[in-house]
């Protein structure tokens, strides 16, 4: 049975996922902080380990990883999807701290969980693994007033070149999919704030969050000598080409 650890599994694109690799016939490691939800989703099927964390904790991340390769014994992928959209607004209304934690969660939490994904799958028999990062359409255009979060996601793509580049002695495949308004928690606030801001507009175009979990199965599908470097999924007439 193949395997997967997946960070912020509790709700939106991670549970998605979850939900799929599970149909799929995967081991999944549902990681998030909300253990309530984990083990929800671990009612759900055998197949499901709770593995309630903070992303941020590098001590608690170790005994999850440890944990979960103990009991999959290997570990295939790791979907790094935990994130946060942080404060929005020009850049001197948002503080040091605005910034300081949405790149504590974006950037130093899945740099933990990565590091910890490639020591394992560089020391396992057979070795190799794939690790998928989620990025987000604003890694390549931002939103407007998204300073914090677009920063955290181009620095993810910058995080997923060196890691493809670096894994390619040991048989680790790094890729990065950038999904564009999966109808999301996230999603559904940043709808209420464009509509409290600009009432006249029409909603935002957006998508299944199902979709987007199924391309990230895709990805974790290709066989080991190939590799979906790069994907972007998105709603078909949300402002992305062009946006600015």
């Amino acid at each position: 049975m193949k395997s997967i650890l997946i960070t912020g599994a509790s709700s939106g694109i991670g549970r998605a996922a979850a939900e799929t690799f599970l149909e799929d016939g995967w081991r999944v490691g549902a990681i998030a902080r909300r253990a309530d939800r984990l083990e929800e989703l671990a009612a759900t099927s055998e197949n499901v380990v709770a593995l309630p964390a903070d992303v941020t904790d590098a001590k608690a991340m170790e005994d999850v990883f440890t944990r979960f390769s103990k009991i999959a014994g290997r570990l295939d992928v790791l979907f790094n999807n935990a994130g946060m959209f942080g404060p929005a607004g020009p850049i001197n209304e948002l503080t040091v701290e605005d910034f300081e934690q949405v790149l504590n969660v974006n950037v130093r939490g899945m740099f933990i969980c990565a590091r910890l994904a490639f020591e394992q799958m560089r020391n396992q028999t057979p070795q190799g693994g794939r690790i998928i990062n989620n990025g987000s359409l604003s890694a390549h255009n931002p939103r407007p007033g998204s300073i914090c979060y677009t920063t955290s996601k181009h620095a993810i793509t910058g995080m997923t070149r060196s890691l493809s580049l670096d894994g390619r002695p040991f048989d680790i495949a790094c890729s990065q999919i950038d999904i564009g308004n999966a109808r999301t928690e996230m999603v559904a606030d940043l709808t209420a704030r464009a509509a409290r801001e600009h009432p006249e507009e029409p909603p935002m175009p957006s998508m299944d969050v199902a979709d987007a979990a199924r391309s990230v199965l895709h990805m974790a599908n290709m066989p080991p000598e190939a590799n979906v470097q790069f994907m972007t999924v998105m709603a078909t007439k949300m402002p992305y080409i062009g946006r600015g």
